[in-house]
């Protein structure tokens, strides 16, 4: 009996992961046909909105506003050149620790589009950037490292050092309706895209980001395609497929690893938004996901699926409830529940975001018989002019599940980000 049930689960995993596939590449075949079509059909593809999440190179560069100086309007508009600078520094700190109190980094980031036959549907996005902690411990390693607890803080803050985290094309479709995008791209950019899942604006625990910690997401710099259309003008898909073995540092093997490794990620996502232009604020999706093993890595297989509600109120509230379930795929979380909300604030134009999670600690990653975790975050930004965004951040973590002598740990952090 068990070995027809283990063969059945294999079926639907490989079931599951051809169809998914077959769903990505008719997708894309479908964009790079239209493509001679709507390139130049007219010009609403150029300030059409996307698909991705907060993160995303153009979102982010559509929120600085940093367009505003003349010399770099002139610079878009008669190259189709943009870009952006910034620098973000975070510095976690909690109440018990196994040695080191803090964890404390920085990462500087050069980012932008460069429409090359300045038509407005196509473009080449980048993002190179250099990793650095100030200490012996990283934000990154602090929260497994230092405190036993089963999850991230603040992730993208490792030690790396330099790295190309992006180097892609996007092509937008159909006046703007559909994009495709193909090259080294980051997963986090359009699976289970969330307002405030910004690792440089947001919650700095990442079981309020991507997947709530329970999606085998691959590495960075990850080789693949991906394609959003909108299929009504409330129902979209979203969906891609990618290299599992990105390395930010040599980039460009990438492409050797997805045609020889055959080690992927693959995900589906359909969802419904109020419109194509609030999509990222008003939204209820369901995001289904694959990982092949990753041998080298001794990464076994897995699956699941995740979903998520929010919706922008008023223009100032955003309440939001998030949740995932892993089998395997060497997640964090196997089981994740986040409730919270986002207010923006009329003293100080401020951003105000409250959260609370639930997670169930993935057996196949660490061990079975590992206690369950809470997590309360609160997290206050404040502008500081047009460049500078200041936040004060405070969790309590209840339970930590790699730290059984330690039932309640408390978290005082601060992140400062400098726009250019």
């Amino acid at each position: 009996m068990n070995h027809i049930a283990i063969s059945a689960e294999n079926t639907i995993f490989i079931m599951s992961k051809i169809s998914i596939q077959i769903i990505v590449l008719a997708s894309a075949t479908f964009a790079f046909s239209a493509i001679a079509q709507d390139a130049s059909a007219d010009g609403k593809s150029a300030a059409a909105p996307g698909f991705g999440g907060p993160g995303a190179v153009e979102n982010t560069m559509a929120d600085d506003d940093l367009s505003l100086d003349d010399w770099r309007q002139s610079l878009k508009e008669d190259h189709g050149f943009s870009f952006s600078l910034d620098y973000t520094s975070v510095v976690l700190s909690a109440s018990e620790t196994f040695s080191d109190s803090t964890g404390a980094g920085g990462i500087a980031r050069a980012y932008g589009s460069w429409d090359l036959w300045h038509e407005g549907a196509g473009a080449l996005i980048w993002k190179f950037e250099h990793r650095h902690s100030y200490g012996d411990t990283s934000p990154f390693d602090f929260s497994l490292g230092q405190m036993g607890y089963v999850g991230l803080q603040e992730p993208p803050f490792n030690d790396s050092g330099f790295r190309t985290q992006n180097l892609y094309w996007r092509q937008r479709l159909n006046g703007g309706r559909s994009t495709i995008v193909a090259g080294i791209m980051d997963a986090t950019d359009y699976v289970d895209a969330f307002a405030l899942a910004s690792p440089w604006l947001h919650f700095m625990n990442f079981s309020f980001s991507t997947g709530s910690a329970a999606i085998g997401l691959p590495n960075d710099a990850a080789v693949g395609v991906a394609y959003g259309s909108m299929l009504t003008d409330n129902i979209y898909v979203i969906a891609g497929i990618t290299d599992t073995n990105g390395d930010p540092s040599k980039p460009f093997d990438g492409f050797d690893n997805f045609l020889s490794d055959n080690e992927y990620f693959t995900s589906v996502e359909i969802g419904w938004t109020s419109s194509h232009e609030r999509i990222i604020f008003d939204n209820t999706h369901l995001t289904v996901w694959h990982k092949d093993r990753q041998v080298e890595l001794g990464v076994n297989s897995g699956w699941g699926a995740a979903f998520s509600y929010s919706r922008y109120l008023n223009d100032n509230l955003m309440p939001f409830v998030r949740g995932a379930y892993a089998d395997d795929g060497g997640t964090l979380l196997q089981k994740s529940l986040s409730v919270g909300m986002g207010y923006q604030t009329e003293a100080f134009s401020g951003l105000l975001g409250l959260g609370l999670n639930w997670g169930e600690p993935n057996e196949d990653t660490f061990g079975p018989g590992l206690s369950d975790q809470f997590a309360i975050e609160a997290f206050y930004r404040v502008p500081v002019g047009k460049r500078v965004a200041i936040t004060a951040d405070t969790q309590l973590i209840k339970d930590p599940a790699l730290n059984p002598d330690e039932s309640t740990l408390w978290m005082l952090n601060i992140r400062a980000r400098f726009a250019f």
